[in-house]
């Protein structure tokens, strides 16, 4: 794998991650696609050089073949991410009818739970 491929990997991972921590559903929808665009490219570069296509033919040497597994592996990825970003999507867009905001609150029953006081009998680690 080339210095490019493993920059271009770990950026698309590190921006997939920070938009993914953001408070806006469009950049978290954005993040995810990010990182699936991102586990795809090291599927496709953890396959190795191109090679011939992976027929085995009458004489039965096997030599100088790509491997298929990463290929198929990469396909099913691209797959799950576009099935990913498209309900991610779609539960944006029922959010923004709802409240009209692309925002992502806190949840209440967190925050009321963070009020209440420690137990006397809790031991903390």
């Amino acid at each position: 794998m080339s210095i490019a491929l493993i920059g271009t990997v770990g950026g698309l991972t590190a921006v997939g991650l920070y938009l993914i921590t953001a408070r806006s559903l469009s950049r978290i929808v954005l993040g995810f696609a990010l990182l699936g665009h991102a586990g795809v490219l090291s599927l496709l570069a953890a396959g190795g050089p191109a090679g011939k296509a992976p027929i085995i033919s009458s004489d039965g040497t096997t030599t100088g073949i790509a491997n298929p597994l990463t290929q198929a592996l990469a396909l099913t990825a691209i797959v799950i991410s576009f099935g990913l970003t498209l309900f991610l999507l779609a539960l944006a867009r029922r959010q923004e009818e709802l409240t009209a905001d692309d925002l992502v609150e806190d949840d209440l029953e967190d925050r009321r739970i963070a009020r209440l006081p420690d137990l006397p009998g809790d031991r903390k680690p």
